[in-house]
């Protein structure tokens, strides 16, 4: 197997798989993105090796498959820790105090952006926004979301990852390793899809309030009485 070289994990069952994935899609190089997730899955972050397979199952050069996976920035050029734990530090979120969770977190994990505690458990990135607004200031583990978040709240949810506690999004769903969410984000089903609520009371409030003052949408019926909340 010419891509398992050194200390690389991609195997005949890998290439499998990246060929299952991209049998998915009518134009196979579509299904790159899942593929570069799977590497993950199995590598830890995008390797050169990884590059490499992708190119070779989709028939793209590595130059091809490098741009993508420079250019987005969940693939990780670098190992990532067993969390990815990730603070929002755009302007709401900032604002609302997403800089001084960051800083507390650098502080308390002895890590800068971008890097992983010397246990290998946490590595700590600030991110973009995560679309989440209406509960900065939000965090992320493994790309599930931790809503209204403050400095305590952060700390002690780092320190309970690293113990090996039991956590749980607001949003309901367990929180796995990252490897085992790549795994997922590459399309291989956990069992655990529906797991938790949809939405929660910020994001349903305009629909409340909608059906308390019997608001419907211009010309036609009202969106409140077609949805539900969970």
């Amino acid at each position: 197997m010419p891509y398992s070289t050194g200390d690389s994990k991609i195997t005949d069952a890998t290439i499998a798989e990246m060929r299952e994935i991209a049998a998915r899609y009518p134009v196979a190089r579509s299904a790159l993105l899942p593929m570069l997730h799977l590497v993950q899955s199995v590598e830890g972050r995008v390797t050169p090796e990884g590059i490499e397979a992708c190119a070779d199952v989709l028939g793209l050069t590595g130059a091809e498959v490098s741009a993508v996976a420079t250019f987005y920035t969940m693939y990780k050029r670098r190992p990532v820790g067993d969390y990815h734990v990730g603070v929002c530090t755009n302007t709401l979120c900032a604002v609302m105090g997403g800089d001084l969770i960051f800083d507390r977190l650098k502080q308390h994990l002895d890590v800068g952006n971008d890097e992983t505690t010397e246990d290998g458990k946490i590595t700590l990135e600030h991110l973009e926004c995560n679309a989440a607004c209406d509960y900065a200031p939000v965090m992320m583990v493994n790309w599930e979301f931790f809503d209204d978040m403050t400095p305590e709240s952060a700390t002690q949810l780092v320190d309970d990852l690293r113990d090996g506690n039991e956590v749980k999004s607001p949003r309901g769903a367990t929180i796995c390793t990252w490897r085992e969410a790549e795994r997922v984000l590459a399309g291989y089903a956990d069992g655990r899809a529906d797991e938790g609520p949809t939405g929660g009371k910020a994001t349903l409030a305009g629909l409340r309030l909608a059906r308390e003052r019997g608001w419907t949408a211009p010309g036609g019926s009202s969106n409140a009485d077609t949805q539900k909340e969970d």
